[in-house]
Formats: C-alpha cells, sequence, structure tokens
C-alpha cells in the first residue's frame, strides 16, 4: 500500500473508534499542556527576574561589604565549591568613606568607586508618614556607575548638591502607583531615623527638599537604586546619620568580562583579605539562569509522568484495537497484506494522536500559562509594584512538545503494533 493509502486507513480507523481515541488524546493532551504551561511559566519568570536584576545590577560592578565570603565571577564564593568560601568574619572590620579611594588605587581596570550609606528611616509631610531605606550617595558618581536607572524623571539629580537636598524613589512619591503623588520636586519634607546608639533612643529629623524623582525601576533590586529609597548625599551622611562607616562600596569597570571581573575581585581581596566581602552582578544573574535550568529540568520530569500515563493508555487502546480488528486484520493479510504494512498502520494511528494531542495541548498549555500568569502578576507580584510574567514560549519547547507528543505515542504503540503484524491469517479468521 502507498503512504497516503495506508494515512486514509489509520485516519478512518481512529473515526470509527472516535471516544476511545479521544480519550487516549486527552492523556496526551494533559501531558504536553502541563509541560508547555510550565515551561513557558518558568521561561517568563526567569526572563522577568533577569531583566529586572539587570536594571538593579549593572553587570560592569562590583559591591564591597564589610565581611567574609565573596560572590565572585566563578559564582557564589567565587570558586569551584560553590557557595562561599567558608571564611566569615568576625574580627568588626569596618568599610569607610575614604575606602573607596584605596579601592580605586587596586587596579587599572577600576573606572570608579562610590560609598553607600544606608539606614532605615521615615519620610514625613503633612499627608505622608512612611518607613523608607535612607542612602547616602555621591549623587554624581552613583548617575555614573547606574547610568540606566539613578535617572529623575522629574526634577534633576544635582551634581554638587546641598547637604539639604534629596532625591527618592517613584514608589515613595506615588505608593500605590495609581497616579496619586504624594510629593513634587521642590516640595519640603522631613527625614527621620532612630539613633540606637545613644540611650534613651533619639530619633534625629532634619528639614530637606526634593530635587528630583528617579523614574521607576520596578521589584527587584539587590545593590542599585530601588523604588523606595531615599537618597541624600553622603556628605550630610557625618552629620545627619553620623557616620562615615559605609554599608557597601559600589566599584564600576571599565568592562563586564569575566577576566576583568576576577583580576579585579582577585586585587581587592589580596588587599583587604578575608574581612571583606565580594558580590559580581553577572555571578548573580549566572547563578539564577543555573537555578532555574534545574527548576526547569525537575518540573519537566514531574510533567513528563502525565505523558507516561498517556503512553500506558495509547498501549491499552491499540491492545483493544487490535483485538477488535483480528477478523479484519487476518482478511487484510489474507488479500496479501504484509507484516510491514500492518506495523505501519498501526504505528500511523498512534502518530496521529500524538500529533492531535500535541497541537492541542500547545495551545491549551500556552493558554493556562497565561491564565496563571496573569494571576500571578495582578496578585502575588502586583502589589509589590513591578514584576511582570509574559509566558515564554521558546522553539524548543514547541518542538519538543511536538517529539514529546508522537515520540511517546509511537513508542508505546510499538509492541501492540508488532503483534498486530505477527498475526496469522488462518487464526486471525478464526477469532471470535
Amino acid at each position: 500500500m502507498r503512504a497516503t493509502d495506508i494515512l486514509g486507513y489509520s485516519f478512518n480507523a481512529i473515526k470509527l473508534r472516535k471516544l476511545k481515541a479521544g480519550l487516549t488524546t486527552l492523556g496526551v493532551v494533559i501531558g504536553i499542556a502541563a509541560i508547555v504551561a510550565l515551561m513557558s511559566i518558568t521561561s517568563g519568570l526567569e526572563t522577568s527576574i533577569t531583566g529586572q536584576l539587570n536594571e538593579g545590577l549593572s553587570a560592569d560592578t562590583l559591591v564591597i561589604t564589610a565581611g567574609g565570603s565573596s560572590l565572585g565571577a566563578g559564582g557564589f564564593g567565587g570558586g569551584a565549591s560553590g557557595f562561599g568560601d567558608g571564611s566569615i568574619s568576625d574580627s568588626g572590620f569596618a568599610l569607610y568613606v575614604n575606602d573607596t579611594e584605596i579601592v580605586s588605587s587596586l587596579s587599572s581596570d577600576i573606572e570608579s568607586t562610590t560609598g553607600v550609606i544606608s539606614r532605615s528611616g521615615y519620610i514625613q509631610s503633612a499627608d505622608l508618614n512612611r518607613s523608607v531605606t535612607l542612602y547616602a550617595v555621591d549623587f554624581s558618581t552613583y548617575s555614573e556607575v547606574y547610568s540606566a536607572t539613578f535617572v529623575a524623571q522629574d526634577g534633576n539629580i544635582p551634581t554638587n548638591p546641598h547637604d539639604d537636598e534629596i532625591i527618592v524613589g517613584a514608589r515613595i512619591v506615588d505608593p500605590g502607583n495609581n497616579g496619586t503623588k504624594y510629593f513634587t520636586p521642590g516640595d519640603y519634607v522631613n527625614i527621620a531615623w532612630t539613633n540606637s546608639t545613644v540611650y534613651p533612643l533619639t530619633n534625629e529629623t532634619t528639614r530637606v527638599v526634593i530635587s528630583g524623582v528617579l523614574q521607576e525601576i520596578g521589584g527587584l533590586s539587590l545593590s542599585g537604586p530601588s523604588d523606595l529609597g531615599v537618597y541624600m548625599p553622603i556628605s550630610a551622611a557625618e552629620d545627619f546619620l553620623g557616620t562615615t562607616k559605609v554599608s557597601s562600596i559600589v566599584v564600576k569597570l571599565v568592562n563586564s568580562d569575566n577576566a576583568t571581573i576576577n583580576a579585579v575581585t582577585n586585587a581587592i581581596k589580596d588587599y583587604y583579605g578575608s574581612d571583606v566581602s565580594i558580590l559580581s552582578s553577572t555571578s548573580i544573574l549566572s547563578t539564577i539562569n543555573s537555578i532555574f535550568s534545574i527548576i526547569q529540568l525537575f518540573l519537566v520530569g514531574i510533567a513528563g509522568i502525565s505523558l507516561l500515563v498517556a503512553g500506558i493508555g495509547i498501549m491499552n487502546i491499540m491492545f483493544v484495537s487490535m483485538f477488535e480488528r483480528t477478523r479484519e486484520i487476518g482478511i487484510l493479510k489474507a488479500l496479501g497484506m504484509k507484516k510491514k504494512t500492518v506495523l505501519a498502520i498501526f504505528l500511523s494511528e498512534s502518530a496521529m494522536i500524538g500529533l492531535l494531542g500535541a497541537i492541542i495541548g500547545i495551545v491549551a498549555g500556552y493558554g493556562l500559562a497565561v491564565i496563571v500568569a496573569n494571576v500571578l502578576g495582578s496578585g502575588l507580584f502586583g502589589a509589590s509594584g513591578g514584576l511582570t510574567i509574559v509566558p515564554v514560549l521558546t522553539p524548543t519547547v514547541l518542538l519538543g512538545a511536538f517529539g514529546f507528543g508522537v515520540g511517546i505515542s509511537v513508542i508505546f504503540a510499538l509492541y501492540p503494533a508488532w503483534k498486530a503484524s505477527k498475526l496469522k491469517p488462518v487464526d486471525a479468521l478464526r477469532y471470535e
């Protein structure tokens, strides 16, 4: 028989057994839909998170903090072992504003450095009293390091600010993200923090003017500008915050190559030893991508169980079909049909079921992913302001879904098809 005749015969056989074929196809649909939905959501979440982190973390930066381990280019810990190098400093070592000059002199691959002093505090006006994170930074250098995110949407960022000028994040001005703005550039507000170094505890307060409002950055920021941050000149920190001790030193490199990151990391570690931790933006992104790869593999394994169940269903329906059509097979073989033709007919039926199940499963899976992403985006992440999940159906997932659907169907139909092809015409014609 010609290939077209085999396909036509197989299609008619499926039409005659619509209910059984439909239930078998449903098993494939569920398995493929599960894989497509999980992979699409995971890929979309990975894209959203890495995109947000790319905004909040410049790839060509290192962040130095007082402590014992580092996050270098090789991953968490900067070494082959993985998370940390096991050396945590408890010596009371601290970094200060003047350490930025020391760090700048350690390597020619360092373009600039800036210290960051952070405190929990409040911003207060007649209409609002909100908890925020206060950051003392050098506006000029900080703008250079985070040129994509430390950008004013309203007002401006002064390069030589007065001590009473501040910059605020987008969610400080518009907490509900609904267009209701509590502050505009030029407004005077109070900023306060609780001084716990004295007893009794003292609330330190100063009156400042808002020079600029940052553009919206997004929901994730590990070391860069934040939508919930209030930024003051670092020159004001000694008087108002009572310290020149920095929370971190941000190092801008000449480029984001791993060789440059490793060279500068080693230079800093050689100077400070185990007293500092060094965080690399690229290592964080690389680690996140690795984690998502593991998650995707795990989810595919779970969804694959559904396909195995579907495969068993296909094997079962093929056996039932063989028994129901035993006499038919006997007649066909008595008329001269070859074993390989019988085998091809049964395998064609299973391939059609797998192909149909894959098509429906891909559409249903992506639709489910969109629904789940909208629910997560409006509920779980929407409230925190900024993380939008857009399901991503990659060509790899698309082709893999087709391959899984058709492959599982054909593999599990091999044995029943082989049994059908081995039936002897005489025995098949005698079958009741």
